[in-house]
């Protein structure tokens, strides 16, 4: 193949970018392949990263956000020779910046308000599983061989149920401006790194695609990731923002928890969940992100939820998030709040390493700042749906609003559906 004049001066440049990077540089720089699929290189902000009089603020910063950060073998590193690679790892370890609010948070988040009331029962209220399993509604056991440990399946009315949670989620979505994009579950796994999830180590949460595909892909955690990747390699004109997306989509996640309180569904491998993904000018994404927060306790207080909003401190905040407003749930029958949603203020941790951009109207360009919130999560939001409208006869009463989603049906009884019986299967050795 013959290399251009531009392409030899990139292999001396960037001589530490792996053979697949620069395979890749050649065939864009010759045509062969568009811009857009291509994962450009992070512009982290040098200027104020490797300026030793940040040093201080940036390592508190570490500090509580308990990050692998490490600021002084960055410092140490942006003026080695040869030492390009290892910087830019560096930097990427670096968290975002913290809100100074939340950075006066100890180890407690700041309840921000409580709505609604606790459902009283004039009955014991079941826990989500045993009435669900017992109703034909639901099945965990035995499909270790089907689908691994972790795993649920949904039959008749409650996978009904679930589909008229997405369904109204969306309505009220698309109300407030959201266009509704289909992604993707498979990513490179450079993509779902670059949005801000650690991938290197003995244990992540991500589920890695084995190397005889090709390239290095991983299941999507959520959506987030895919609408990114989206808008990667993108600039946007300043009257198109805020860019509001929404998608549907599987998220799979390699999570592990002995907690009581998080048994049964509540913590599984992989689940349904619907995800609010904007693009913003920088001056205006904190207030977009209380619109965002907004929109959750709207779709949550139509529902007839109990919850609480949550202010979370430094060492809750994902490597990206500026600030994370969790939303907690009263699930009855476990007596306790359990996590529905959260929404973050990434600012411009993500554009820059994906390189979104936007043009003012005197043709300046800036990173957009990128917002993220969970519209409807489930399983959990079953949990706390269907523990909060339990009926003494051991049925559901379904939701008002959800009613229309659902044929008109009001109440869930048990289903007519035959036992589940799987085959057995016996490993063969040679």
């Amino acid at each position: 193949m013959k290399f251009s004049k531009g392409i030899l001066n990139f292999v001396k440049f960037r001589r530490y970018c792996t053979h697949q990077e620069v395979q890749r540089k050649i065939l864009q720089t010759d045509g062969l392949i568009d811009n857009r699929t291509c994962i450009p290189e992070p512009d982290h902000n040098v200027d104020f990263l490797c300026n030793p009089a940040n040093r201080d603020a940036i390592f508190e910063n570490i500090k509580k956000r308990r990050s692998k950060g490490d600021i002084d073998r960055v410092l140490e590193l942006k003026d080695k020779p040869g030492s390009e690679h290892l910087l830019t790892h560096e930097l990427s370890r670096i968290p975002n910046c913290t809100h100074p609010d939340v950075l006066k948070l100890d180890k407690e988040p700041n309840i921000l308000k409580v709505s609604g009331e606790a459902p009283t029962f004039n009955f014991t209220p079941m826990e989500f599983e045993n009435f669900a399993v017992k109703m034909k509604l639901l099945k965990t056991d035995g499909l270790g061989p089907v689908s691994g440990q972790k795993s649920y399946v949904f039959l008749g009315d409650l996978a009904e149920l679930e589909d008229a949670l997405v369904n109204y989620s969306l309505v009220k979505l698309r109300k407030h401006g959201f266009n509704l994009v289909t992604v993707p579950d498979i990513l490179p796994t450079k993509v779902i790194e670059r949005c801000g999830l650690i991938v290197d180590g003995n244990r992540t949460l991500v589920y890695e695609l084995d190397p005889c595909y090709g390239d290095d892909y991983s299941l999507s955690g959520t959506a987030e990731m895919s609408l990114a990747f989206k808008m990667m390699n993108t600039t946007l004109d300043v009257d198109k923002l805020p860019l509001k997306l929404a998608a549907v989509s599987r998220c799979y996640r390699a999570e592990s928890s002995s907690l009581a309180q998080e048994r049964g569904i509540y913590r599984v491998h992989y689940f349904t969940k619907v995800e609010m993904f904007i693009c913003s000018e920088q001056n205006n994404s904190e207030e977009i992100f209380d619109n965002l927060r907004a929109i959750q306790e709207d779709l949550f207080s139509d529902l007839g939820l109990h919850y609480k909003v949550l202010d979370m401190p430094p060492h809750e905040l994902g490597a990206p998030a500026y600030r994370k407003i969790d939303i907690e749930g009263w699930m009855a029958a476990r007596q306790l709040f359990g996590e529905l949603s959260s929404c973050s203020n990434c600012t411009d941790f993500q554009s820059r390493r994906l390189n979104i951009k936007y043009k003012t109207k005197d043709g300046k360009l800036h990173y957009v700042h990128t917002l993220n919130g969970t519209a409807c999560a489930l399983p959990r939001m079953l949990i706390a749906l269907c523990e909060t409208n339990q009926l003494r006869n051991g049925t559901i009463a379904i939701p008002e609003k959800l009613q229309p989603f659902m044929k008109g049906k009001t109440v869930i009884y048990k289903q007519p559906i035959p036992n589940m019986k799987l085959n057995k299967h016996k490993q063969k050795f040679d």
